[in-house]
């Protein structure tokens, strides 16, 4: 029964973190951001979010998304500083139609800072692609 189950391979849908200007605190912030480059809108998402460490956890964050439209992206959640210093997984679940997909994506514990910055796609800025 096992063996029948089909899981498909999440392509071209991304999660990173970009550090951004915040015009209303007038502070950098790092915010989360999930990235369809896919041709088509990805519906129904469900991200699951944590930081860990060994006994130190964080609060899980539930965030729904009604449609990441084709090669665009929305943004997830802020990330504080204090959380950075921990491993933070997003766990993302949507449909494509009628198929349901779901990864894991990873940050390290430490890498998320200004020196790990690189372009990234879509979003048009400096940011951390999540493992």
């Amino acid at each position: 029964m096992k063996k029948d189950i089909e899981i498909p391979l999440v392509k071209d849908v991304y999660v990173a973190i970009a550090h951004e200007w915040n015009k209303e605190f007038l502070s950098k912030d790092w915010n989360a951001y999930i990235l369809n480059g896919g041709s088509t809108p990805i519906e129904m998402v469900l991200i699951v979010s944590k930081g860990f460490d060994g006994e130190t956890k964080t609060s899980v964050m539930r965030h729904a998304i009604a449609v990441v439209a084709a090669n665009s992206f929305e943004k997830i959640e802020v990330v504080k500083e204090e959380v950075l210093a921990l491993t933070n997984e997003f766990f993302v679940t949507y449909y494509i139609g009628s198929t349901l997909f779901e990864k894991r994506f990873t940050f390290k514990k430490g890498s998320v800072s200004e020196s790990a910055l690189t372009p990234l796609p879509i979003l048009g800025q400096e940011g951390i692609m999540a493992q």
